[in-house]
């Protein structure tokens, strides 16, 4: 960071997590010069970014997370040729189970929009094909559900470390154990210098990719950006054979319970209620009873594998109102850029998010998809409902 203090930068970028990385490579792959990553934590990876579970997928229920997914997939598919690493990509697929039928008819309806916009490898399955799909569940209780075969899995700390090594080929700086504490304005309300513990960085472009700190990071602009950190819990079972690493990620539509192997190890993971400090990235012990508990009374096999409890963990959502990304121009500081709130899809997104917000700096509009629906400013516009989808 010394080399940095007092110094300058084209472009600064604030958070290192796999969608700053991102972003910084894409702009830099563009033709952008002087880039530098400005990173609270003390190392790559020490984020939200290395707290993730690596799942992926096309199977949304709105228009602009299909489309997100669809282009972030072209781009995994060419990862190696882009980065010179490999993403982890294993299209091991996503199974969701519904055990009623208004929830099998809100996947139902999911389906249409995804083939609607794109999605041809989506499909509805029924009880047999579930249980074709994913052996171990009990079926008794299942009405159906939806499956694609292309959904599967990433590597999250592969992905962020691909982007930052080949950033950093191209000339991209990164500085970690460096958080932003101000940003100073000048003329027309544009953003002049970042500030930190170890001086200033005077600049011409911010972009804000600080995850769960990113409303932070925008009030010192004077920016108020709806963003907020969910915690979401991880239970981890000892090493274990007892489900296939072949397995989908498998999805009950009703409570949101799913679970995938990695590693060796089977990841349970269920909706939990909030932390008193919002920032808290603990796990609660009743929390890994509660979830244990499902996934015993729904997946047979798993009713005599252990929780490791040392090897749960939990990690930071950042949400937006209406559950999608904010990418775009801050209103009212022209030169400060938003790639925010994806509300738990980030890492799946980043190849996308970091190809359009590279777009929007450098040629004025994202050209590679529509992202109307992701404006900064349909919440100060009244425009953004609320999340309703179900995916």
């Amino acid at each position: 960071m010394a080399s940095l203090v007092n110094g300058s930068a084209a472009v600064v970028v604030i958070g290192g997590g796999v969608i700053g990385a991102s972003v910084a490579y894409h702009l830099a792959a563009r033709g952008a010069r002087e880039v530098v990553v400005l990173d609270r934590a003390p190392g790559p990876g020490d984020g939200s970014t290395g707290r993730a579970t690596g799942g992926f997928r096309v199977q949304f229920g709105s228009a602009i997370d299909v489309r997100l997914s669809l282009l972030a997939r072209e781009k995994l598919r060419r990862f190696a040729a882009e980065t010179g690493g490999d993403c982890g990509y294993v299209p091991a697929g996503y199974l969701w189970v519904a055990e009623t039928a208004p929830q099998l008819a809100a996947l139902r309806d999911a389906l249409a929009v995804q083939r609607a916009n794109g999605v041809d490898d989506a499909t509805e399955v029924d009880g047999d094909a579930i249980g074709a799909l994913n052996p171990a569940l009990r079926r008794e209780q299942l009405v159906g559900g939806t499956y694609c075969a292309n959904d599967g899995f990433i590597r999250p700390l592969q992905i962020l470390d691909c982007y930052r090594r080949a950033a950093e080929r191209l000339g991209v700086r990164f500085a970690w154990e460096s958080e932003v504490v101000g940003l100073t304005r000048g003329r027309g309300g544009r953003i002049v210098a970042v500030r930190t513990p170890r001086g200033e960085i005077a600049t011409e472009v911010v972009v804000n990719a600080a995850g769960p700190w990113a409303a932070h990071v925008a009030a010192f602009a004077g920016v108020d950006l709806p963003v907020v950190p969910l915690r979401r819990q991880v239970a981890v079972t000892v090493p274990t054979g007892a489900l296939p690493a072949t397995m989908p990620m498998t999805i009950f539509a009703g409570d949101g319970f799913h679970l995938r192997v990695r590693d060796g190890r089977v990841l349970l993971l269920l909706p939990s209620p909030g932390a008193a400090d919002p920032f808290d990235v603990g796990v609660d012990a009743a929390w890994v009873d509660a979830v244990t508990g499902v996934a015993r009374a729904r997946i047979p096999p798993l009713r005599d594998v252990a929780i490791e409890h040392d090897a749960c963990w939990a990690g930071l959502y950042e949400m937006s109102p209406d559950g999608h990304a904010i990418v775009g121009v801050a209103p009212g500081v022209p030169n400060l850029y938003l790639a925010n709130g994806s509300s738990g899809h980030g890492v799946m997104h980043a190849p996308a998010l970091g190809q359009l917000l590279a777009e929007i700096v450098l040629d004025g509009a994202a050209r590679s998809l529509d992202v109307t629906a992701l404006r900064p400013d349909r919440f100060t516009l009244g425009a953004a409902p609320r999340r309703t989808e179900l995916l």
